[in-house]
Parts: structure tokens; C-alpha cells; sequence
């Protein structure tokens, strides 16, 4: 006969519900906590941010903007003054070495009148050159010629230049004819008791450059003839440089 086994034991065991009530609880109070901590907030923000607290945001805002812009206006116009101010030393230094030159010149000058000066005749004395804008082969001269061999007495003629320089690999003379088509041949004529500033206007050759000067004045037998050799860049003045003239 077969052997049977007997059923197995059941055991019966009650259902624990506190792990769940307990989960439930924690979240329960952190919710509670967080509403507290909500309130708590807003009663804050209420009481010390006044009710027009954005209006106030918004003009300090604007104030700040409208500060930036002066500051920007005001450094602007600092920059202008002291751009200003520079050019104006510029011109200072500028009007200062003109009458220096005008100082030296009226000493000069004057003593060619004084009764004790040493007499002389015919003098080419200086040269100024000119670049005329916009061409740079076109040159505007001065040259200043003095006499008291013959105090009150007139000396007349005529002045003329030559430029002296490179064409291609040669050395050239330019004379007076090419260098100044419309004027006179003969040259520019003076006519003066103690000095006199002559001018005129040079026109270089295409592919010519200059390197020196020289200036020939006649005023005839009575006051004989004279004339000068000056280096080109010793004579020539800034672009936009001019010289006043003047005979006595």
C-alpha cells in the first residue's frame, strides 16, 4: 500500500497596515511644512518690499541709464578739449617760431639802415620754396635781396632761378625759360632802396628731382650782379608754407 504524506501546516498571520500609515504621515508633513514655509515668505516679502517696489526698480534703472549717457557726453567732450587744446599748442609753437624768424629778420633788416652798417651791394640773401598742393611738381618761391652800398638810391633788375638735379641716371640744369614758361625770359624784375621779397612759381619736369637751387640777380651796372647756391631741402618750407613779401 502506498505511503502518503500529510498536507502541510498552514500558518495564519495577521496584516501589518503601520509602514504604509507611516509613509502616508512623512509625506503628509512635508507638505504641511511646506505650505507654512510658503506663507512664511509671502508675510516677508509683504512686509519689507514696499508696494511700489517695481515702479522703484524702473526709475533707478532709468536714472542709471541716463547717468551712463553723461558720463559717455562728458568724455566725449574731454576728448574734443584736449584735441583742441593740443592743436592749439600746435599753433603756439607754431606762431612762436614765425616771430622769431620775424624778429631775426627785422634785426637784420634794420641794420642795413643803421648809419654805422657795413656797406654793401647787390646781395641775394635768402630763399624759401613752397610746395603748392595738389601738384607735386609745382613750387612757389621767395627770394629776398638787399643793397646799402647806396642808401635811398633804387636797385632794379631782374631775378631768375635755375634747379639744379637728377633726370633719369644725368645730372641736369633746369633753366629759367623751363622752369617758368609764362614769365618774362629775362626774370622776375625788383626794384627796391634797401631790400625787397620776389616771387614767383617754379614748374619741375616730369621724372626731374631737384637737389639744389641757384639765384641770379641783375640790377645793371650801377649795382652790379649777384648770386647764391642753396640746397633744395634747406630752402623747403612744409606743405602749405608761405612767406610774405616786402620791399623797402
Amino acid at each position: 500500500m502506498a505511503h502518503v504524506p500529510p498536507p502541510p501546516a498552514l500558518v495564519i498571520r495577521p496584516h501589518d497596515e503601520g509602514p504604509r500609515w507611516r509613509q502616508w504621515a512623512t509625506i503628509g508633513l512635508f507638505w504641511f511644512a511646506s505650505l507654512i514655509v510658503t506663507a512664511a515668505l509671502t508675510w516677508v516679502l509683504r512686509e519689507n518690499v514696499p508696494a511700489d517696489g517695481v515702479a522703484q526698480l524702473k526709475h533707478a534703472l532709468e536714472q542709471t541709464a541716463a547717468l551712463q549717457q553723461r558720463v559717455a557726453v562728458l568724455e566725449r567732450a574731454q576728448q574734443v578739449a584736449n584735441a583742441a587744446n593740443a592743436d592749439l599748442q600746435r599753433q603756439i609753437g607754431v606762431r612762436q617760431e614765425e616771430i622769431a624768424g620775424l624778429r631775426a629778420d627785422l634785426a637784420f633788416y634794420s641794420s642795413l639802415t643803421r648809419a654805422d652798417a657795413k656797406r654793401e651791394g647787390l646781395s641775394v640773401q635768402a630763399l624759401n620754396l613752397a610746395p603748392v598742393h595738389g601738384n607735386p611738381r609745382l613750387f612757389n618761391f621767395t627770394v629776398t635781396l638787399t643793397q646799402n652800398l647806396k642808401p635811398g638810391q633804387v636797385a632794379s633788375g631782374q631775378v631768375k632761378l635755375s634747379v639744379i638735379g637728377m633726370r633719369g641716371d644725368k645730372l641736369t640744369t633746369i633753366d629759367w625759360a623751363d622752369l617758368a614758361a609764362n614769365a618774362d625770359a629775362k626774370g622776375v624784375g625788383f626794384a627796391f632802396k634797401y631790400f625787397q621779397q620776389i616771387k614767383g612759381t617754379l614748374l619741375l619736369p616730369d621724372g626731374f628731382t631737384p637737389n639744389g637751387v641757384r639765384v641770379e640777380a641783375d640790377a645793371g651796372s650801377e649795382f652790379g650782379k649777384s648770386s647764391r647756391d642753396f640746397t633744395w631741402g634747406d630752402v623747403l618750407a612744409p606743405l602749405g608754407g608761405t612767406n610774405a613779401g616786402e620791399s623797402k
